[in-house]
């Protein structure tokens, strides 16, 4: 019997974009199971609280029809690896939309294998969702602007719920 390929797909996702969705729903299909975790980064001031973040990745999944074996979650103690080893994921799995996300990310990758063989693999995101990010997000909703074209629909209703 074959070893199930398990991967974790890490991230703030403060707020889960459609280029997330897009990477999310490209490694679900690429591998026999997936983790799909919401890790804090001490750089970034949140806006959506952890157990939010669940909920909404969860219900972005769904609406999104993405299937799988696909757990959500989320870890903030101890290192991205230490969460791989303990559900058996060798692989990390990355969106990268540039240069500046490769440059960022290869560090920890190189880390990542040499503390516990846990290999990255980057996805590019589609086209249309190369120049949205998280903070983008955050930037254009905290000044009022129409988030919707960037974020799943369960995204659009938590920020503004009188708006759907």
């Amino acid at each position: 019997m074959a070893v199930p390929r398990i991967a974790v797909v890490p991230g703030s996702f403060d707020p889960i974009t459609l280029g997330h969705l897009d990477v999310i729903g490209r490694a679900a299909g690429i591998f026999d199971e997936l983790h799909v975790l919401v890790v804090h980064n001490p750089d970034k001031t949140a806006l959506i609280p952890f157990a939010d973040r669940v909920s909404l990745i969860q219900d972005s999944i769904a609406e999104a029809g993405i299937r799988g074996r696909i757990t959500v979650t989320s870890w903030n103690v101890g290192l991205l690896v230490d969460y791989c080893t303990d559900v058996g994921a060798t692989v990390l799995v990355k969106g990268v939309r540039g240069q500046t996300d490769l440059v960022y990310e290869t560090p920890m990758a190189i880390v990542n294998r040499d503390l516990a063989g846990v290999e990255t693999v980057f996805l590019l995101p589609n086209p249309e969702h190369a120049h949205v990010s998280s903070s983008l997000v955050r930037q254009v909703d905290s000044l009022g602007g129409d988030v919707r074209p960037y974020v799943p629909g369960a995204v659009a209703r938590f920020l503004r719920p009188n708006e759907s």
